[in-house]
């Protein structure tokens, strides 16, 4: 046989090979067992699982609802903000000294960019062909040590946190409480002194309180005296020196809280006008009799 003559390379790709089929895809059927059809079947199979996932969202949303707290207060000094369960690791990691303060950068920018870098970095870091963990030691090494530090730092953040107080500070006030705030009169001039003085800060806008930090003065049972007593000695966990004013603000600052703030006085004041209108006419009827 003279070279060239009656060969055929069909490994290259130059030369068709004779008969080739069309590359279709065999069909599923020929699968049985293993392959079902896109619609309706696995389609279907996918709407169930989620309809089951949705219901039982449902479920949970009617048997444990949203933990809603109070109208948010931006003059609220002393609310702990707490946030979501899954920011826990990072709000408990500012707490510590190395990384808060004078090095809060280090907190929340570099140790943040060095643990996202490295999970972007860690194809190029371990480029094994290996699938099991303990063969890629870079990777697995990488991994829990990042997963340890995330259950360790929410473990301690749920620890340490004063649930109690969380609840009191954001603890709705009920019906009556609501009413006397909305009767404060913000347009008082001892409303005024009372934002002047910084006791917007712990008894809210409202006189409402603010949880923990301070009570609520619209429904207090103190009297003149004994607010400006305190004002200017403290409370409890009010320090003294607080108050700043005159002997003449301090006063009418007083007035306006033991009013509730200026709601009661209203209120009184009309009372007292219906009173001495009353006292008026049974003076007059008798007078007439006589």
């Amino acid at each position: 046989m003279q070279r060239g003559k009656g060969m055929k390379f069909v490994g290259d790709s130059r030369v068709p090979a004779s008969g080739r089929k069309p590359n279709i895809p065999k069909d599923y059927s020929e699968y049985p067992g293993k392959t079902e059809a896109f619609f309706p079947n696995f389609l279907l199979k996918e709407w169930l699982v989620g309809a089951v996932f949705l219901v039982g969202y449902l479920c949970l949303t009617a048997a444990h609802p949203s933990p809603l707290e109070r109208l948010a207060d931006p003059t609220d000094s002393g609310y702990i903000p707490l946030p979501d369960w899954y920011f826990l690791f990072l709000y408990q990691l500012l707490k510590y000294e190395f990384v808060s303060g004078d090095y809060v950068v280090i907190g929340i920018v570099i140790i943040p960019a060095l643990s996202f870098g490295a999970l972007l970095l860690a194809p190029w870091l371990d480029r094994g062909p290996e699938r099991r963990a303990s063969r890629r030691p870079i990777a697995s090494g990488m991994m829990l040590l990042a997963v340890l530090a995330v259950v360790y730092l929410t473990w301690e953040a749920v620890e340490n946190h004063d649930w109690e107080a969380a609840a009191e500070q954001g603890e709705m006030l009920d019906d009556e409480a609501a009413e006397l705030a909305e009767q404060v009169d913000t347009e008082h001039e001892g409303y005024q002194i009372y934002s002047d003085q910084g006791c917007i800060a712990c008894h809210g806008d409202q006189l409402q309180g603010s949880g923990a930090a301070g009570p609520s003065l619209f429904d207090t049972q103190y009297d003149v005296d004994t607010i400006k007593n305190i004002a200017v000695e403290g409370i409890g966990e009010m320090p003294p020196g607080l108050f700043e004013g005159t002997d003449e603000e301090l006063q009418i600052l007083a007035e306006y809280i033991a009013s509730g703030g200026g709601a009661q006085e209203g209120e009184s004041g009309e009372d007292g006008a219906s009173a001495e209108d009353a006292a008026g006419e049974e003076t007059t009827e008798e007078s007439d009799e006589e």
